[in-house]
């Protein structure tokens, strides 16, 4: 089967394709119209279909909208319950009538497309999907916890044979992706957009709300959980965007987000109790939370935890597609990689630099180049091959600096326009990982947990130590990605440092970088010393 899914409804729209099983592609449309994040979050842009992602898709199989077979929507509007509690009538009402209507939208921006080949797949179920049928073993239990779907905010299964048992769900207006993005708004940063923030700022407070906090927000026991709105005032007062952020604040995400991490391990040992299986996938926004996902590997009873890397909305076009392509009788691969974005030939890459009429030039060895300008503590802009699926950057749209100079976490974060108490990762071989790091995966390819830095590496590499002593790595596996492995090897033949520094290459309200004219737009507006743009490099 050629199945295309598409993720429209709610945010970060997106596509991906699946051909005969085997996922061929997968993108952001904020990656084509440099939105960022593709939509507002709001009801009335679900009519907005991520056209551009869609057709690139198709492109890359050589496919045309009518070769398709099936379409994967991922929400179904009939499942939806209108006058729910912690819904407004209205506007539900409204972004309902217009999900109805996306199999005619997708048509309209997909010429040639059979709308009667779109189909409704329950968004929590394309969640699901895009955790264990991508996983690398199949089956196993699964846990989604985002804002919303159609009418939960939850789903625990178990996936046998490729077919999902649903164990547990949690009806609105209970939500912990909702209580998080409540925090997030009220601590004065942007709803559905910024909970990374969050999670980074809580290392800087104490939990003291927590007890409290907790008395509204726990699990249930029957793998489900309380988290009604709450009255975020009582523990500190809203925060506007142009406004300092107090300790108060701080204190307040802390405690949010312990509460948030004792709630899913209570979650993952019912599911692991009622299902008895071993290993366990994760998806919905909750699972970008690192710092919960580390301790529910540390701490939960599964052997084996795996998160998909496009864990938030944008992963239901993935997941719809797999879900499909499974139901109509094709074996399901594991995704190949979190790589799944355009790319360009060399030659490509050079017509865009001549016409750029920028000098540039083409090293015999671009790992050892790029290690010589880290090792002078230069900011390289890293861009190579596919571009990522997903919001972290791991090694193919990349800013990668000197780790063992403390000054370069404020130095990238005002490269980027971030705020100054957020961390930047490293990135390691990953035959080296458990020299520096300890505690949860440490292999970790998609950078979705965090790691305890070794106690005598925290005073060489500070620049990304978090102020908690932990650092979010990415592992970089030799065979998969053999140039990055060797500028890793160069870089420590230069400073004795197994590791970089590497953070999005993007700067703030910005996507992440994704075709070279992007990447040569951001070289030339940041205080970047090297641009490795395939094969070449541009020199400051």
């Amino acid at each position: 089967m050629r199945v295309l899914g598409v993720n429209a409804v709610f945010h970060d729209p997106a596509a991906a394709l699946v051909v005969d099983g085997r996922v061929v592609a997968a993108a952001e449309e904020e990656r084509f119209t440099r939105r960022k994040h593709g939509k507002e979050p709001v009801p009335f842009s679900a009519w907005e279909q991520p056209a551009a992602a869609a057709a690139w898709c198709l492109e890359q199989a050589g496919l045309t909208p009518a070769d398709v077979d099936a379409v994967g929507w991922s929400y179904d509007p009939d499942l939806v319950e209108h006058g729910q509690e912690g819904t407004d009538p209205g506007w539900e009402k409204l972004r309902t009538d217009l999900a109805r209507r996306a199999p005619w939208f997708l048509a309209s921006a997909l010429p040639g497309l059979d709308p009667g080949r779109v189909r409704f797949v329950q968004h929590h179920l394309a969640h699901a999907a895009s955790a264990a049928l991508a996983a690398p073993r199949p089956d196993g239990a699964v846990l989604v916890a985002d804002g919303r779907g159609e009418a939960t905010s939850s789903l625990a299964g178990v996936y046998r044979d490729g077919v999902l048992e649903a164990c547990a769900s949690q009806r609105l207006p209970h939500s912990l992706g909702l209580r998080y993005e409540d925090l997030t708004a009220h601590l004065g940063f942007r709803r559905s957009s910024d909970e990374y923030k969050v999670m980074a700022l809580a290392s800087y407070g104490t939990p003291r709300f927590a007890e409290e906090l907790s008395r509204e927000l726990h699990a249930t026991g029957d793998g489900g959980f309380r988290a009604a709105p709450l009255d975020l005032s009582r523990f500190a007062p809203p925060r506007r965007a142009a406004e300092p952020i107090r300790p108060l604040h701080a204190d307040l995400a802390a405690s949010m987000q312990l509460c948030l991490e004792e709630t899913l391990l209570d979650l993952v040992r019912w599911l692991h109790a009622r299902t008895g299986e071993t290993r366990l996938t994760m998806a919905g926004g909750i699972a970008l939370n690192c710092v919960a996902n580390t301790r529910i590997a540390d701490e939960g009873p599964f052997d084996d935890v795996w998160v998909q890397p496009a864990a938030g909305d944008a992963g239901t076009a993935l997941g719809a597609a797999l879900h499909l392509a499974a139901e109509g009788g094709d074996r399901v691969a594991p995704m190949p990689g979190a790589d799944l974005g355009r790319s360009w030939s060399d030659g490509e890459i050079e017509q865009v630099l001549r016409r750029a009429r920028v000098r540039y030039e083409r090293p015999d060895d671009l790992a050892d180049t790029v290690a010589a300008t880290i090792a002078d503590d230069g900011v390289v802009a890293w861009f190579q091959g596919r571009s990522e699926f997903g919001p972290r950057a791991l090694g193919h749209r990349s800013l990668l600096a000197h780790p063992g100079r403390a000054e370069n976490l404020d130095r990238l974060n005002a490269v980027k326009g971030r705020e100054s108490f957020r961390p930047v990762a490293p990135m390691v071989r990953a035959e080296r990982v458990r020299e520096l790091f300890t505690r949860g995966p440490v292999e970790s390819p998609y950078m979705l947990f965090v790691h305890d830095v070794a106690p005598q590496w925290r005073e060489r590499i500070p620049a990304v130590v978090h102020v908690d002593g932990t650092a979010r790595a990415q592992t970089v596996d030799p065979v998969e990605q053999p140039l990055l492995a060797d500028m890793l090897t160069a870089v420590e033949q230069a400073t004795d440092l197994p590791c970089v520094v590497n953070t999005s290459l993007n700067t703030a309200g910005r996507p992440m970088v994704d075709t070279p004219v992007h990447a040569l737009e951001t070289f030339g507006s940041a205080p970047v010393d090297l641009l490795a743009l395939g094969p070449f490099v541009v020199r400051r």
